[in-house]
Formats: C-alpha cells, sequence, structure tokens
C-alpha cells in the first residue's frame, strides 16, 4: 500500500516528460485521458482502502517524521482525490475539442498534469511547508495556462491573478516562519501534537497569516476580486477547471489548518469564520446576480458558494464539516459542469452575453437539459446534490443557533436561484434575437460527454444521499478527533522512541 498512496501524484509527475516529448497532439490526447482515468481508479481504490484499514501514510525516502515528509490520506484527502481526478477526466476530454492545436502546441497537455499534480499533492501532503511548495506548482501551472493564446484581456486578468497569488504566498510563508520558530517542526501531526493548548500572541497571528493566504486561495471576502477579473479570460476548458479545482484547495487547506492544529482560542476564529462565510455569500450573490455574461455570473458564484463551505468550518459541528464536505464535493461537480456547458452555448452561439442568446431550448434541447441539472443543483432544488448538502449545513446552523449565518444562507439560495433563472430565460428559453443567426449545427460529442458525466453524479449524489452522508459524516468525525491523524503519522515513524 505504501506505493499505491503516492500514485495520486506519481501517475502526473511520470505523465508530464511523456507529454513534453511527444510532439503528435493526438497521442497526448490519449495520455492525458488515459492518465486522469487512471487516477479516478486509483483515488476509488484509496478511498476504500482508508475505509477499511484506517488512515494511510508513508515518509517520502524513508525518513522518519518530523524530519521526513509524510504522505497522509484520510477520508478527507481521499475524497478530495477522487473530486480531482474526475473533474481532470471531464476536463481532458472536453479539452480534446475546446483547446485550440495552437495552443496544445504550447504546453497544454503537460501544464494541466503539473495543475493536477500540485492539487493532488496538496491534498495528500502532512508537512506545511511541502503544502507550500505544491501550492507554488500550482500556482506557475495555472499562471501558464491563463496566459494560454496570449490575448490581451488575458494578460490583464494573468496580472491580477499572479499578484494577489504572490501575496499570498508572502504570507504562507510568513506564516510557516513564526510556526516553525515557535515549535520547531513543519509536520502537521506533530504540530496538532504540540499547539493544541498554545494560545500566545505569535500562534495567533500565525493562524491569521494562514487564513488570509488561505482566503486569498479560496477568494473569501475581501480578498475575491481577482477571481471574476481572471477566470473568464482563458478558453473554457481552462476555466472550467480552475472554477472546479483551485479555490477548493485553499478551503481544503483552511479546513485541515482549522480543524487539526489551530484549535485553541475557537471562540474568536469561529466567530471570524461565520462573519466571513456571510459576508462572502451575500456579496458573491449580489455580485453575480447584476451580471450578464454567464461567465461572470458562475464567477461571482464561485465566491458566493465557498461561503457556504467556510460556514460549515465556522459551525465546527460534526454535522456542519460533513455539510462542508458534501457540499464542496456537490459544488465542484455542479460548477464545473455549468462552465462546460456555457462553453458548449458559446460553441453554438459564438457568445457568452445572455442578451445576445436566446432559443436554445427550441433548438438544442439537450444542451439546454445539460445546463438545467447543475443549475438547479446550485440553486438546491430536490432531489439534486444542491439541496442535501445545503439541508445539511441548514440543519447544521439550527442545531447550533446560528440563526443568523442559516438565515444568509437560505437567502442566498434563494438569489442563486434567480441567477440561474436568468440564465435559463435569456439564453435559453425566450425567442432569438433578431438579427441573430440560428445555428443549425450539433454540438460536438466530446464537449457533451463530459457535461453527460457530471450531471449523472449530480444526480446520483441525489439519489444517493444518504451514503454520500454517511461517507462525509465519516470523514468529518476524523477531522475532528485528530488522535488518530496524529497516532497514524507519528506511529508509523516512531515518533515517541525518537524524540
Amino acid at each position: 500500500m505504501t506505493g499505491m498512496i503516492t500514485l495520486p501524484i506519481l501517475i502526473p509527475l511520470v505523465a508530464i516528460p511523456f507529454l513534453l516529448l511527444i510532439r503528435n497532439n493526438r497521442v497526448r490526447r490519449i495520455i492525458s485521458i488515459s492518465t486522469t482515468l487512471t487516477l479516478i481508479i486509483i483515488s476509488i481504490d484509496l478511498l476504500n482502502t482508508v475505509r477499511q484499514e484506517g488512515i494511510q501514510v508513508t515518509n517520502i525516502g524513508n525518513w522518519a517524521a518530523p524530519i521526513g515528509i509524510p504522505i497522509v490520506i484520510d477520508l478527507y484527502s481521499a475524497i478530495m482525490l477522487i473530486m480531482a481526478a474526475i473533474i481532470g477526466f471531464c476536463i481532458s476530454v472536453y479539452a480534446t475539442k475546446n483547446i485550440a492545436e495552437q495552443q496544445e502546441n504550447h504546453h497544454f497537455h503537460p501544464l494541466f498534469q503539473a495543475l493536477l499534480l500540485g492539487v493532488n499533492g496538496s491534498f495528500i501532503t502532512g508537512d506545511i511547508f511541502n503544502l507550500f511548495v505544491w501550492f507554488e506548482v500550482m500556482l506557475m501551472a495555472s499562471f501558464c495556462l491563463l496566459i494560454l493564446g496570449n490575448k490581451r484581456t488575458q494578460l490583464e486578468g494573468a496580472i491580477k491573478y499572479i499578484t494577489m497569488s504572490l501575496i499570498s504566498s508572502f504570507l504562507f510563508v510568513a506564516g510557516i516562519g513564526l510556526i516553525y520558530g515557535e515549535t520547531g517542526t513543519l509536520n502537521m501531526a506533530d504540530l496538532a501534537r504540540i499547539i493544541k493548548e498554545d494560545d500566545t500572541m505569535l500562534m495567533n497571528t500565525s493562524a491569521m497569516l494562514f487564513f488570509i493566504a488561505f482566503g486569498i486561495k479560496a477568494a473569501i471576502f475581501p480578498f475575491f476580486y481577482w477571481l471574476p477579473a481572471s477566470y473568464h479570460t482563458p478558453p473554457i476548458a481552462i476555466s472550467a477547471l480552475f472554477a472546479g479545482l483551485l479555490t477548493k484547495v485553499g478551503v481544503y487547506a483552511m479546513v485541515r489548518f482549522f480543524t487539526l492544529f489551530f484549535v485553541h482560542n475557537n471562540a474568536f476564529w469561529h466567530t471570524l469564520l461565520l462573519i466571513t462565510s456571510g459576508v462572502t455569500m451575500f456579496i458573491g450573490v449580489i455580485m453575480a446576480a447584476s451580471q450578464n455574461d454567464i461567465r461572470r455570473i458562475l464567477s461571482f458564484h464561485i465566491i458566493s458558494q465557498i461561503g457556504y463551505m467556510i460556514m460549515g468550518l465556522g459551525i465546527f459541528t460534526p454535522l456542519a464539516i460533513s455539510g462542508a464536505i458534501y457540499f464542496t464535493f456537490h459544488n465542484v461537480i455542479a460548477k464545473t459542469n455549468t462552465f462546460l456547458v456555457a462553453g458548449i452555448v458559446s460553441s453554438l452561439k459564438g457568445s457568452y452575453h445572455i442578451k445576445t442568446l436566446g432559443g436554445l431550448y427550441k433548438h438544442f434541447p439537450l444542451v439546454a437539459f445539460l445546463f438545467f441539472i447543475p443549475a438547479m443543483a446550485l440553486a438546491g432544488l430536490p432531489p439534486l446534490s444542491g439541496f442535501f448538502a445545503k439541508f445539511i449545513l441548514i440543519k447544521a446552523g439550527l442545531e447550533s443557533h446560528q440563526y443568523l449565518i442559516t438565515f444568509i444562507a437560505l437567502l442566498v439560495s434563494i438569489i442563486t436561484l434567480f441567477s440561474m433563472i436568468k440564465i435559463w430565460s435569456n439564453a435559453f428559453w425566450k425567442k432569438t434575437p433578431p438579427h441573430t443567426s440560428t445555428a443549425n449545427k450539433k454540438p460536438a460529442i466530446r464537449l457533451v460527454v463530459p457535461c453527460v458525466f457530471l450531471c449523472c453524479i449530480s444526480i446520483g449524489m441525489g439519489i444517493g444521499a444518504d451514503y454520500c452522508f454517511k461517507l462525509t459524516t465519516h470523514a468529518a468525525e476524523q477531522l475532528l478527533d485528530s488522535k488518530h491523524y496524529v497516532e497514524a503519522v507519528l506511529k508509523t515513524s516512531n515518533h515517541e522512541n525518537t524524540r
């Protein structure tokens, strides 16, 4: 099993040099699709192993923790790996039609694999400096993907993106320096053992630096403005990849840090998280409702939906954390799908602006259906995945007597429904505007297949809500009881005997 848990990073790492050396784009596509499909199979196998045998740990190079770098896969990590693999697979298929040959020649495929490498590495590392390294791998790959095509709007968006990312990296390093100076370790399990009761000013400063650094990555209020300024500029396959995965890595890091070792001074941190989540939800959805470009509407909705995930962390009960994990998985699937369907709309009508669109339901009912499913899932209509994800969070809020944030979550859900109906009624339902050509071509099958796959997952998560809820509840219990994580990592390294 030791070798198995390194595969989520080894597979894309091995694929990158082949993709750089091979010049045939058809072969590159086959490698990309095969790699991501393999990642799905490996991730599901890892999830089953963690469920049956507990948290899986290995130390790179057999260096004992806390000196060595542990790779740790618990249920939360395994769920996030599956999520990343599914999105990677869908994007790799969709990109075969959406990414131009010139962009493929400018190393789209190796950059895509490098991004998956950074995302997977972030999900499974047990060392905070190693997490920083994976963040930087992700940053370099995402920046190169963002400017692929070299258009003026892409460069403008990329400058804002890289500026905020560098600020985030600086704060991340500063937090690492402070915490290492105070504790002498960067191993997450060791930190959980050492600083559980440490409420010093230095530790709180370190926690605040990490909170802001991850907040920028996750695009929470007030650090979100870079996201809608950049996500609408690259090809839609890349936008969908970013929309699905990048911000969720920031959420993952925040959940990991604030459940494993920053568990002191809970009254302050949970209040701050709840305030931040409420404002993020509300500002994001209001901004989304005021837009007319589908990509901008969906981009602002990413911000709004991040608020729900942080809400679960702020309430901090097993039910709330379970809801946050459920919501994250649902949102990644549905959000990516809406971006991909928007790309199909653009390929058929040549525009993302809803005022210039219309008549899509009449001419392309399948495309309309493919948008309707994830849009209603995002709005939280039963029996789709979003309904159960929101239901769990609302229930957790009421049980914890957090009535204000619960009310905001319900209000934001209604405005989200309004935004989705706004897209639907303008782009799909209304008549085709005058002087707009009615396309007679069909959507490409390579664009449709990933959307159908993601729709099936959204429906399946609704039908199988009981199974998903049990899985996320188990993952939440594992997160909130850190002794299992600490024992799994430090016992492996015979830590107790070496300190």
